[in-house]
């Protein structure tokens, strides 16, 4: 995905319309002895009959000294595919996925020189599917996100099995966006791909994923078994920078500063009471949260449990950004916490109301960096890093 989908160019929409299996294949003939022997006038490929057909395999139907009229694919119960005609009205080709154990009629019409309208079909079966692997979820969505997100939110699919042909299903990932951005795929294991752009999105852009997965390969026997789409929204641009030593959240929307918050930041001591740094990506925003105290357990020294207000998760090592009446007199000047930003109650009341899921969140000068599998980390690699793990690499969104 984020990258136009493969075809012949100069092909044209072509609706591979449904019918009935036909009978009699016009793309046979006999030949008299001695006779020369020429090209059929419509070549199928897969050939008829063919069976244990790839469900990625493309069907190509050409036509020698006629145009062709129209093509379709049939799949009975598994559907019709799509498909595209080029220019010159010689050659079609399918662009979607056949269902693994289905049998598919193709039929084509064409018409000659002569104003001739002739028929052929041919037949074929797809390589049969032991089991079916689906999108367990997808963030951004209604309930955890919303669907309207900020610059910095990455598109997450997990899938319920893992996947091993990571380029067949990355291939039928399609990204399309109202304004145009460079971005790639990132697989951190079989089971989990991420898109980012290579830059933030830019402000109020419309986004549709298109994982059309139903029949697509991901592995040994395992096929995918629905195709789903998802429309979201990119919303105002804004950033919050602070750093550690200046003790300041400064934040910063559609490039104008809007707020500035004194903060407190993680005390240190031990690694674990550093605030990371890094870029992080608001990832809740919870109206109540209660915060215990990293390994350790009741009884033991240093052990608390407390309910914190207004709180925006920044990690998932439990950073948050939140209210700390406790610690107002350290805002702007210390660092007292054990690793979460601390803002005066007013503030963190500000921030919660004001801060979009995906919005960036930018700390630094603490030595603890943030880890990109740590939350939302992705952009704490830069875009050679991203690519490591991309299977098709970079490339354009398809826009509206």
């Amino acid at each position: 995905m984020g990258r136009v989908a493969n075809g012949s160019a100069g092909l044209l929409a072509l609706a591979l319309l449904t019918a009935c299996s036909l009978s009699g294949a016009a793309n046979e003939s006999k030949e008299l002895p001695g006779a020369v022997q020429r090209q059929p006038p419509v070549a199928v490929t897969p050939v008829d009959k063919a069976a244990n057909v790839a469900t990625d395999q493309p069907v190509v139907v050409s036509a020698q000294g006629a145009t062709l009229k129209s093509v379709r694919v049939d799949g009975g119960k598994a559907g019709r595919l799509r498909g595209v005609l080029s220019g010159d009205g010689t050659r079609a080709r399918s662009t979607s996925t056949a269902r693994p154990g289905a049998g598919y009629t193709v039929t084509a019409v064409t018409v000659d020189t002569a104003g001739k309208q002739s028929e052929t079909t041919s037949t074929f079966t797809t390589v049969k599917g032991d089991k079916t692997f689906d999108i367990q979820s997808i963030t951004p969505n209604r309930d955890d996100t919303g669907l309207t997100v900020g610059i910095g939110m990455p598109v997450m699919i997990a899938f319920d099995k893992p996947v091993s042909d990571r380029i067949a299903v990355e291939r039928n990932l399609t990204i399309r966006s109202s304004k145009p951005v460079e971005g790639a795929w990132h697989w951190f294991d079989d089971s989990h791909v991420d898109f980012r752009p290579q830059e933030y999105w830019p402000a109020y852009t419309k986004v549709r994923l298109e994982a059309k997965l139903a029949g697509v390969r991901g592995g040994q026997g395992l096929y995918g078994k629905r195709d789903v789409t998802l429309d979201f929204k990119i919303g105002r641009s804004q950033i919050t920078k602070g750093t550690t030593d200046e003790h300041v959240l400064t934040v910063r929307r559609d490039g104008k500063r809007i707020r500035t918050m004194p903060m407190s930041a993680g005390q240190g001591g031990q690694w674990k009471y550093y605030t990371t740094s890094g870029v992080h990506l608001a990832m809740s925003r919870e109206p109540v949260t209660v915060m215990t105290s990293p390994g350790i357990g009741p009884g033991q020294s240093g052990y608390y449990q407390l309910t914190v207000y207004n709180t925006v998760r920044i990690s998932n090592s439990g950073e948050y950004v939140h209210s700390a009446p406790w610690s107002v007199g350290s805002q702007g000047n210390s660092n007292v916490s054990h690793g979460c930003v601390n803002v005066s109650p007013e503030n963190a009341a500000w921030f919660i109301k004001n801060t979009l899921i995906g919005d960036p969140i930018i700390i630094t000068g603490s030595p603890r960096k943030l880890e990109p599998t740590n939350g939302w980390g992705h952009w704490q690699e830069n875009w050679k890093e991203w690519l490591k793990w991309s299977s098709l690499k970079a490339g354009p969104s398809i826009t509206f």
